[in-house]
């Protein structure tokens, strides 16, 4: 896992928070599915929207596995 930040400061949502949020579902299809999921869990991206593309960038890298981290 990577080192621990927050990425949403609205609702004090971290990367290991969406990391967890994301895990609690067994598989999907596309990564604006696993966000709509995430942001279900965490609330993330539901107050001043700005870490919206960051959540996304997070869930992406995620769901890529550690094979895509070189």
């Amino acid at each position: 896992m990577k080192e621990n930040y927050m990425v949403c400061n609205c609702k004090k949502v971290s990367y290991a928070d969406i990391e967890d949020a994301l895990h609690e579902h067994e598989s999907f299809n596309s990564v604006l599915e696993a966000f709509e999921d995430v942001q279900k869990v965490t609330h993330c991206s539901t107050g001043c929207g700005g870490c919206h593309d960051k959540v996304l960038d997070i869930i992406s890298e995620l769901m890529m596995g550690p094979s895509a981290k070189a």
